[in-house]
């Protein structure tokens, strides 16, 4: 492994995180919350090691496979952990694991919490816990990578390894414009989605609750999450800009460059919609006699199916109390997720269509085996190695969804939550059922299935493989 590659890189990053912390300091300094050390000491150790780290790398250190994924691993830890520190040094959550798996839920966009009363944290506290979500959502080292001094050379491969889906590619030729642009579609629908809930939200609301959407994180400042606003309008809101940042954003591209059609043909967002459509109106079938009339069985459906599926996790009502059917839905939800290519997690859209596409095939040619086939999406064929990938993917993914339910089973509590806590966790979304389900929150796991879910967390939102890879002797090895 080339270290100077990998030290340049992360030093980069952890100045990014003390920059961004910058924004938390001076809310605590506007409204004199004490917090002023909590966020300053971890700024000025960020900067310190960032600074150390660029100097001990090299900006044009050539960057391959094993770099990006042990790039992107490390950095992810390191965020965390230092993420955490402000949430321990001011007090506001005394325990360090349990300050190390919420902020863990924030950059990895999974708005899991550990925290029984949201409101009693100060706002800066608040808002830096809702700035981490939007951070994780897009990618920090995506933004390094748009706006830092790096190497283009074969920076694709940090890419690669961050963001989430089957494949990734670059939207125009050059790394560090396809960055920029994902970024600036990101920070507009964010500013978009801040005014319009400001219609009906305090400003300071508005701002954490956007930072979250947009994150597909799903953290709210109120314990009664989004439904203590009681208001169709922001749900309708949230509900449609959910469902966008589910969106692969190369769609968005697409759109703004005039080639609606295009995007308009995109397979996966067919799926997508066909997924959300189907499953809105099979709950609100399933719930309706929960409610007074259709359309409000419809509408909280609609929150809630969408609100899964893109592993955003907002809840306005505590879908536990549903029938099996219903819950039952929202668990296939969790399994599939948004596109790839969003900011929502999740096995993606186009793998689960790509393994179902695999599964025919087979089938045909247990009947017709001298017939030759060929999986095609997006009207392209598919080659042997992108089905290889798909199947090893979900073949980790079950495999981890499975020791982590195992873990969590240590600590006495029924399958419903152990495996939801898991699937939420893996692919994500936050709640779950029993007793992680939207009324309830993690606090009642042990310190070791805490730390389990928070390395689940930052394995699923980096789709597995650069989390696991950094157990691998080989990645140590100098070319």
């Amino acid at each position: 492994m080339n270290k100077h590659a990998v030290f340049y890189n992360i030093g980069n990053l952890l100045k990014v995180e003390a920059g961004l912390l910058a924004l938390p300091l001076a809310i605590s300094v506007f409204d004199g919350d004490g917090n002023f050390l909590a966020f300053l000491i971890p700024i000025t150790l960020l900067a310190a090691l960032g600074f150390l780290l660029t100097r001990l790398g090299k900006k044009d250190a050539v960057i391959y496979a094993r770099e990006g994924f042990a790039i992107v691993g490390f950095s992810w830890l390191l965020i965390s952990l230092f993420g955490a520190l402000p949430f321990v040094i001011s007090g506001e959550i005394k325990n360090f694991i349990d300050a190390f798996f919420e902020a863990t839920s924030g950059f990895s966009t999974t708005g899991s919490t550990i925290l029984k009363d949201v409101e009693a944290l100060s706002r800066s506290m608040l808002f830096w816990r809702s700035f981490t979500q939007w951070i994780g959502g897009m990618g920090i080292l995506v933004f390094v990578l748009a706006f830092m001094p790096t190497t283009e050379a074969r920076s694709i491969f940090i890419m690669k390894a961050e963001s989430p889906g089957p494949k990734v590619g670059k939207i125009v030729s050059k790394v560090k414009i396809t960055a920029r642009i994902l970024y600036a579609i990101y920070i507009a629908l964010t500013a978009l989605l801040i005014i319009l809930l400001s219609f009906k939200m305090p400003f300071f609301d508005s701002v954490n609750h956007a930072l979250a959407t947009a994150g597909t994180g799903g953290f709210s400042i109120k314990n009664a999450g989004i439904a203590y606003y009681d208001s169709a309008y922001v749900e309708a809101v949230l509900t449609v800009f959910m469902f966008l940042f589910g969106v692969n954003f190369t769609v968005f591209y697409l759109l703004l460059i005039g080639k609606a059609s295009q995007a308009l043909k995109s397979e996966e967002l067919r799926w997508y919609v066909a997924i959300v459509v189907s499953a809105v109106f099979l709950i609100a079938a399933s719930v309706n006699s929960f409610y007074a009339s259709f359309g409000r069985s419809l509408r909280y459906s609609a929150f809630q199916a969408v609100s899964v599926i893109t592993t955003t996790g907002f809840a306005t009502t505590d879908f536990v109390l549903w029938p099996a059917f219903a819950q039952t839905v929202l668990v296939l939800l969790m399994l599939v997720g948004a596109s790839a290519g969003s900011t929502g997690g999740g096995l993606k859209v186009s793998r689960v269509v790509i393994y179902f596409k695999m599964i025919l095939k087979e089938i045909r040619y247990s009947i017709h085996p001298r017939q030759v086939s060929t999986v095609m999406f997006e009207k392209k064929p598919l080659s042997d190695s992108t089905q290889k990938g798909v199947a090893h993917h979900i073949v980790a993914y079950l495999f981890i969804l499975a020791i982590g339910t195992l873990i969590t089973s240590l600590d006495g509590f029924s399958f419903a939550t152990n495996f939801t806590a898991t699937l939420s966790s893996l692919s994500n979304v936050g709640p779950g059922l029993g007793a992680v389900g939207p009324s309830g929150n993690y606090a009642v796991f042990s310190p070791i299935s805490k730390l389990a879910l928070s390395f689940i967390m930052m394995a699923g939102r980096l789709e597995i493989f650069p989390m696991l890879i950094l157990f691998s002797p080989r990645i140590w090895k100098y070319r």
